[in-house]
């Protein structure tokens, strides 16, 4: 065999062996999202130290996992954990880093941080906390993202150098052995929450300033510590917000930025939409765009494919209740309290106050009856136009009042509205927070009648 034929099938061989390979994690193609976090509410009842875990086909509507309950909790350190990260590594499973602190006590110094492996966030294996610093300090909010030019990951966090609060960083390449800290992003200026989105070679940042509040994003060509520019002003919702996190649209073309905001409100999440994450613009996103999981704090979001969203919901099940968002009021829920059916500003508390199970109705199965989670055998029923929430009295008259028939939303399609089955020509409306059957024969009526059924 000649040294040129020979030469030819060698490269032909090196092309198909290319064409072959298993693409990379991060080339992988996703169409979905998984999002982790932890959770607060307004009177305590509602908290819990632990991961939780959602699904979401579009990045934007979530779906909690294990009827919003844990799927993992720390067994070291303060037993509770704050700040979850998911990071899917170079050989596409996963890790989970979260701070070390159980409840709402933040003067402590705490060196450490929770980890735990997961082949596909089904299972968690290899818990253990690892050592980030010595320093007289905590390390809050780790997260981490791979750097191809040191062959390492960088786990970002926050912590106070002595002189003022800033980005540290440690490379590891098993978090395990997680090397020597060092400072990460100290714009002379004190700063929190780091979250790093790797686009296209660029490494983006998105942290909060403390001087001001606000949110920024900054980018750098390396990722190298201390190699930021500041992109954009300042970005706030809501009266405090922290926690950003950076999300690439599965779909292309979008970008979202997401905070957490703890004031006036605690745990409700504000979102901003760019069409360019390397420029300055980003547009806030009405809360009728996306509804988060019930309490969730401090989340982060990672792409998986089908499979494994599917995966997921298989593993830990969707939940077995709904909420019904407002149309015109996005931040308001249906709810009982003292048996009436109100809309009320999200977050609530007794938390179950605005879950359903949505049943055949009672009077027509075809038809729907809203049955209370937190009261079982209580369901939404009309009298004398009023909506309140009643046992079942096993009569005729309860089973129609308590029956509506779902039909596109009177203000939007993909929405949803409800009839009433014994006044055909009412509907399920809001009218000054309070809910009624009304006929509905204006643009105002048609929004006051039209809901979301989400989680």
């Amino acid at each position: 065999m000649s040294l040129r034929r020979t030469t030819l099938l060698t490269v032909v061989a090196a092309l198909l062996a290319c064409l072959v390979t298993v693409p990379s994690a991060r080339a992988a193609t996703y169409s979905a999202y998984v999002m982790g976090y932890f959770k607060e509410s307004p009177n305590q009842s509602g908290d819990s130290y632990a991961l939780h875990l959602a699904v979401s086909s579009d990045g934007l509507s979530w779906t909690p996992l294990n009827q919003n309950n844990p799927v993992a909790t720390p067994t070291a350190g303060m037993q509770g954990l704050r700040d979850p990260y998911i990071l899917r590594k170079q050989d596409g499973t996963f890790v989970v880093l979260a701070t070390d602190l159980k409840g709402r006590v933040f003067n402590l110094n705490n060196q450490y941080i929770h980890v735990w492996d997961s082949v596909n966030l089904t299972g968690f294996t290899g818990y253990r906390r690892v050592r980030l610093h010595g320093m007289n300090t905590h390390a809050w909010a780790p997260e981490a993202f791979w750097v191809p030019s040191r062959d390492q990951y960088a786990v970002i966090y926050s912590a106070s150098n002595g002189t003022r609060d800033v980005l540290m960083v440690n490379y590891t390449t098993d978090f395990v052995d997680m090397g020597t800290p060092q400072v990460f992003f100290d714009p002379g200026f004190n700063v929190l929450d780091g979250d790093v989105l790797v686009h296209d070679g660029a490494f983006y940042l998105a942290y909060k300033n403390l001087a001001d509040g606000n949110l920024y994003v900054a980018r750098s060509t390396t990722g190298a510590p201390n190699s930021f520019t500041t992109l954009t002003g300042g970005l706030r919702q809501g009266d405090a917000i922290e926690a950003p996190i950076l999300v690439e649209s599965n779909a292309g073309n979008t970008f979202w930025l997401w905070g957490d905001s703890f004031s006036p409100a605690n745990a409700v999440f504000y979102a901003w939409r760019s069409a360019d994450v390397e420029g300055g613009s980003w547009a806030p996103l009405g809360q009728r765009a996306y509804t988060a999981p019930i309490n969730a704090k401090h989340a982060t979001i990672a792409p998986i494919n089908e499979a494994e969203r599917a995966a997921l919901v298989s593993r830990w099940g969707a939940p077995q209740w709904n909420r019904l968002k407002s149309y015109n009021f996005p931040g308001r829920y249906v709810r009982h309290a003292d048996n009436v059916a109100r809309l009320d500003p999200f977050p609530m508390d007794p938390t179950a106050d605005q879950q359903w199970r949505l049943v055949p109705g009672l009077a027509d199965p075809a038809g729907v009856s809203i049955e209370s989670v937190n009261f079982p055998g209580r369901y939404l029923r009309h009298a004398d136009l009023a909506v309140r929430l009643d046992p079942d009295d096993g009569t005729a008259t309860f089973r129609a009042d308590a029956t509506f028939h779902r039909t596109a939303g009177l203000a939007d399609g993909a929405w949803t509205s409800f009839r009433s089955h014994n006044h055909p020509d009412r509907y399920l409306r809001h009218l000054g927070y309070l809910l009624r059957i009304d006929p509905i024969t204006d643009a105002q009526g048609r929004q006051d009648a039209t809901f979301q059924i989400t989680y």
